[in-house]
Protein backbone atom coordinates (compact mmCIF):
# COMPACT_ATOMS: atom_id res chain seq x y z
CA UNK A 1 0.00 0.00 0.00
CA UNK A 2 1.64 3.11 -1.08
CA UNK A 3 1.60 6.88 1.23
CA UNK A 4 -1.05 7.95 -1.19
CA UNK A 5 -3.52 5.46 -0.35
CA UNK A 6 -2.51 4.58 3.26
CA UNK A 7 -3.76 8.59 3.43
CA UNK A 8 -6.78 8.32 1.72
CA UNK A 9 -7.87 5.55 4.11
CA UNK A 10 -6.76 7.15 7.13
CA UNK A 11 -8.65 10.18 5.93
CA UNK A 12 -12.02 8.48 5.69
CA UNK A 13 -11.38 5.85 8.95
CA UNK A 14 -10.53 8.83 10.91
CA UNK A 15 -13.77 9.78 10.96
CA UNK A 16 -15.58 6.83 11.89
CA UNK A 17 -15.50 7.37 15.73
CA UNK A 18 -16.20 10.64 17.97
CA UNK A 19 -15.78 11.03 21.65
CA UNK A 20 -17.37 13.26 24.09
CA UNK A 21 -16.99 14.82 27.57
CA UNK A 22 -18.78 12.16 30.51
CA UNK A 23 -19.09 8.72 31.52
CA UNK A 24 -22.25 6.45 30.79
CA UNK A 25 -24.17 7.01 33.95
CA UNK A 26 -28.13 7.19 34.99
CA UNK A 27 -29.66 6.32 31.77
CA UNK A 28 -32.02 3.41 31.67
CA UNK A 29 -31.07 1.08 29.02
CA UNK A 30 -33.80 -1.25 28.12
CA UNK A 31 -33.43 -4.61 26.25
CA UNK A 32 -36.03 -4.22 23.02
CA UNK A 33 -37.44 -7.29 20.98
CA UNK A 34 -34.87 -8.67 18.60
CA UNK A 35 -37.56 -8.32 15.50
CA UNK A 36 -37.78 -4.36 16.79
CA UNK A 37 -34.15 -3.55 16.86
CA UNK A 38 -33.71 0.24 17.40
CA UNK A 39 -29.98 1.05 16.92
CA UNK A 40 -29.48 3.90 18.70
CA UNK A 41 -28.45 6.81 15.87
CA UNK A 42 -26.54 10.12 16.73
CA UNK A 43 -28.27 13.34 15.20
CA UNK A 44 -26.48 16.48 15.34
CA UNK A 45 -25.83 19.83 13.44
CA UNK A 46 -21.96 20.60 13.88
CA UNK A 47 -19.53 18.46 15.36
CA UNK A 48 -15.19 19.30 16.27
CA UNK A 49 -13.11 17.13 17.80
CA UNK A 50 -9.45 16.68 17.86
CA UNK A 51 -7.61 12.97 17.76
CA UNK A 52 -4.62 10.74 18.01
CA UNK A 53 -3.89 8.24 15.45
CA UNK A 54 -1.57 5.28 14.74
CA UNK A 55 -1.68 3.97 11.55
CA UNK A 56 0.56 0.49 10.61
CA UNK A 57 1.03 -1.45 7.35
CA UNK A 58 3.62 -3.59 6.26
CA UNK A 59 5.49 -0.55 5.12
CA UNK A 60 4.47 2.37 7.02
CA UNK A 61 4.50 3.08 10.83
CA UNK A 62 2.67 6.93 11.40
CA UNK A 63 1.93 8.87 14.39
CA UNK A 64 -0.21 11.98 13.99
CA UNK A 65 -2.92 14.14 15.78
CA UNK A 66 -5.97 15.81 13.92
CA UNK A 67 -8.69 18.13 14.39
CA UNK A 68 -12.06 17.23 12.88
CA UNK A 69 -14.84 19.02 11.45
CA UNK A 70 -18.17 18.40 10.68
CA UNK A 71 -21.30 20.10 9.09
CA UNK A 72 -24.44 17.29 8.82
CA UNK A 73 -25.19 16.20 5.15
CA UNK A 74 -22.70 18.73 3.94
CA UNK A 75 -18.71 18.54 4.57
CA UNK A 76 -15.93 16.52 6.82
CA UNK A 77 -12.81 18.77 7.13
CA UNK A 78 -9.83 16.92 8.79
CA UNK A 79 -6.02 18.76 9.48
CA UNK A 80 -3.69 16.45 9.90
CA UNK A 81 -0.40 17.48 12.04
CA UNK A 82 3.07 15.89 13.06
CA UNK A 83 5.44 17.27 15.75
CA UNK A 84 3.46 20.35 15.29
CA UNK A 85 3.75 20.49 11.48
CA UNK A 86 0.76 20.63 9.02
CA UNK A 87 1.31 17.78 6.79
CA UNK A 88 -1.96 17.35 5.18
CA UNK A 89 -5.88 18.29 4.84
CA UNK A 90 -8.95 16.41 3.73
CA UNK A 91 -12.24 17.89 2.86
CA UNK A 92 -15.15 15.14 1.84
CA UNK A 93 -18.06 17.02 0.53
CA UNK A 94 -21.41 15.43 -0.98
CA UNK A 95 -19.80 14.60 -4.62
CA UNK A 96 -15.50 14.09 -4.13
CA UNK A 97 -13.17 13.43 -1.99
CA UNK A 98 -10.09 15.97 -1.92
CA UNK A 99 -6.63 15.66 -0.37
CA UNK A 100 -3.32 18.24 0.22
CA UNK A 101 0.12 17.11 1.06
CA UNK A 102 1.26 20.25 2.10
CA UNK A 103 4.60 18.82 2.48
CA UNK A 104 4.99 17.62 -0.84
CA UNK A 105 3.03 20.36 -2.41
CA UNK A 106 0.55 18.18 -4.30
CA UNK A 107 -3.14 16.99 -3.78
CA UNK A 108 -5.56 14.09 -4.72
CA UNK A 109 -9.09 14.41 -5.78
CA UNK A 110 -11.35 11.04 -5.43
CA UNK A 111 -14.93 10.82 -7.00
CA UNK A 112 -17.66 8.26 -5.11
CA UNK A 113 -17.72 5.83 -8.31
CA UNK A 114 -13.99 5.17 -8.91
CA UNK A 115 -13.45 4.64 -4.73
CA UNK A 116 -16.94 1.97 -4.86
CA UNK A 117 -15.39 0.20 -7.87
CA UNK A 118 -12.20 -0.31 -6.35
CA UNK A 119 -13.23 -0.83 -2.92
CA UNK A 120 -16.25 -3.31 -4.15
CA UNK A 121 -18.70 -1.28 -1.51
CA UNK A 122 -21.05 2.01 -1.69
CA UNK A 123 -18.62 4.76 -0.98
CA UNK A 124 -20.61 7.99 -0.90
CA UNK A 125 -20.79 11.01 1.51
CA UNK A 126 -24.06 9.22 3.39
CA UNK A 127 -22.16 6.56 4.58
CA UNK A 128 -18.89 8.23 5.19
CA UNK A 129 -21.12 10.62 7.88
CA UNK A 130 -22.48 7.44 9.29
CA UNK A 131 -19.44 5.74 10.24
CA UNK A 132 -18.02 9.45 12.05
CA UNK A 133 -21.02 8.78 14.47
CA UNK A 134 -20.69 5.23 14.96
CA UNK A 135 -24.25 5.18 13.08
CA UNK A 136 -25.17 2.58 10.46
CA UNK A 137 -23.53 2.45 7.70
CA UNK A 138 -26.15 0.90 5.42
CA UNK A 139 -29.59 1.90 5.55
CA UNK A 140 -32.22 -0.92 7.19
CA UNK A 141 -33.80 -2.75 4.81
CA UNK A 142 -36.53 -5.64 4.90
CA UNK A 143 -33.90 -7.93 3.84
CA UNK A 144 -32.34 -7.20 7.14
CA UNK A 145 -31.34 -10.42 9.08
CA UNK A 146 -31.45 -10.01 13.14
CA UNK A 147 -30.39 -12.39 15.61
CA UNK A 148 -28.87 -12.68 19.21
CA UNK A 149 -25.83 -14.34 20.64
CA UNK A 150 -24.84 -14.03 24.15
CA UNK A 151 -23.34 -10.67 24.24
CA UNK A 152 -25.14 -8.95 21.35
CA UNK A 153 -27.80 -8.36 18.61
CA UNK A 154 -26.50 -9.13 15.43
CA UNK A 155 -27.97 -7.16 12.25
CA UNK A 156 -26.82 -8.62 9.27
CA UNK A 157 -26.94 -6.74 5.79
CA UNK A 158 -25.90 -6.64 2.03
CA UNK A 159 -24.25 -4.01 0.23
CA UNK A 160 -23.76 -5.22 -3.45
CA UNK A 161 -20.85 -7.97 -2.71
CA UNK A 162 -20.19 -6.82 0.38
CA UNK A 163 -21.72 -8.13 3.60
CA UNK A 164 -21.96 -6.47 7.03
CA UNK A 165 -22.20 -7.60 10.53
CA UNK A 166 -23.38 -5.21 13.30
CA UNK A 167 -22.95 -6.24 16.67
CA UNK A 168 -25.34 -4.39 19.02
CA UNK A 169 -25.15 -4.29 22.89
CA UNK A 170 -28.81 -5.35 23.84
CA UNK A 171 -28.24 -3.00 27.05
CA UNK A 172 -27.05 0.56 24.83
CA UNK A 173 -28.14 -0.59 21.39
CA UNK A 174 -24.97 1.20 20.79
CA UNK A 175 -23.05 -1.04 17.50
CA UNK A 176 -19.60 -1.83 19.30
CA UNK A 177 -18.42 -4.05 16.38
CA UNK A 178 -18.75 -3.77 12.35
CA UNK A 179 -17.20 -6.65 10.22
CA UNK A 180 -16.85 -5.79 6.72
CA UNK A 181 -16.27 -9.34 3.94
CA UNK A 182 -16.07 -8.42 0.28
CA UNK A 183 -16.93 -11.93 -0.71
CA UNK A 184 -15.39 -12.27 -4.43
CA UNK A 185 -11.81 -11.36 -2.81
CA UNK A 186 -11.77 -12.11 0.54
CA UNK A 187 -11.03 -8.87 1.41
CA UNK A 188 -12.30 -7.90 5.02
CA UNK A 189 -12.43 -5.16 7.78
CA UNK A 190 -13.38 -5.17 11.36
CA UNK A 191 -13.66 -2.14 13.66
CA UNK A 192 -14.58 -2.33 17.24
CA UNK A 193 -15.40 0.35 19.43
CA UNK A 194 -14.57 1.23 23.32
CA UNK A 195 -14.87 3.01 25.99
CA UNK A 196 -18.57 4.95 25.16
CA UNK A 197 -19.27 8.25 27.16
CA UNK A 198 -21.66 10.94 26.86
CA UNK A 199 -21.51 14.60 25.07
CA UNK A 200 -25.06 15.69 25.60
CA UNK A 201 -27.61 13.13 24.82
CA UNK A 202 -25.60 11.15 22.80
CA UNK A 203 -22.83 8.41 23.48
CA UNK A 204 -19.57 8.03 21.27
CA UNK A 205 -17.00 5.53 21.44
CA UNK A 206 -13.82 7.27 22.88
CA UNK A 207 -11.52 4.62 21.07
CA UNK A 208 -11.64 2.39 18.72
CA UNK A 209 -9.25 0.40 16.52
CA UNK A 210 -9.90 -0.48 12.79
CA UNK A 211 -8.38 -3.45 10.91
CA UNK A 212 -8.25 -4.40 7.30
CA UNK A 213 -7.47 -7.54 5.89
CA UNK A 214 -6.55 -7.12 1.85
CA UNK A 215 -4.86 -9.23 -0.86
CA UNK A 216 -1.08 -7.80 -2.13
CA UNK A 217 1.46 -9.19 -4.32
CA UNK A 218 3.21 -10.28 -0.89
CA UNK A 219 -0.35 -12.19 0.03
CA UNK A 220 -2.44 -11.52 2.63
CA UNK A 221 -2.05 -7.89 4.48
CA UNK A 222 -2.76 -6.06 7.31
CA UNK A 223 -3.26 -2.53 7.86
CA UNK A 224 -4.24 -1.29 11.65
CA UNK A 225 -5.58 2.09 12.92
CA UNK A 226 -6.06 2.91 16.55
CA UNK A 227 -8.17 5.95 17.24
CA UNK A 228 -8.13 7.90 20.45
CA UNK A 229 -9.91 11.03 21.12
CA UNK A 230 -8.96 13.71 23.41
CA UNK A 231 -11.56 16.27 22.36
CA UNK A 232 -15.22 16.30 20.94
CA UNK A 233 -18.03 18.65 21.07
CA UNK A 234 -21.22 18.41 18.99
CA UNK A 235 -21.47 22.47 18.56
CA UNK A 236 -24.87 24.72 18.18
CA UNK A 237 -22.59 27.38 16.68
CA UNK A 238 -21.37 27.71 12.91
CA UNK A 239 -17.79 26.48 12.25
CA UNK A 240 -15.77 27.47 9.45
CA UNK A 241 -13.88 24.32 7.08
CA UNK A 242 -10.45 27.05 5.55
CA UNK A 243 -9.62 24.98 2.45
CA UNK A 244 -7.62 26.02 -0.40
CA UNK A 245 -5.58 24.29 -2.94
CA UNK A 246 -2.49 26.36 -4.19
CA UNK A 247 -2.29 26.67 -7.86
CA UNK A 248 1.53 25.68 -7.47
CA UNK A 249 0.16 22.60 -6.14
CA UNK A 250 0.57 19.27 -8.74
CA UNK A 251 -2.36 17.44 -8.87
CA UNK A 252 -1.84 13.66 -8.72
Amino acid sequence: MNKQTALFITCILLVISSSCSKRLSGVNWNFLDKNKLDVQQVDFEYFSGKAKINYKDDELDIKAKANIRIKKDSVIWIAFSSVGIQGARCLISKDSITIINMVKKEYYVFNYDSLSKQFNFDVNYDAIQAAALGNLLVNRTRTDEVVKDESFYILKQQSGSVSLHNYVNPKTMKIERVEMLEKPSKNSAVIRYYDFQMVGSHAFPFSEIISLFYKGKSGTLNTVIELEYNKAEIEDKELKFPFNVPKKYERK
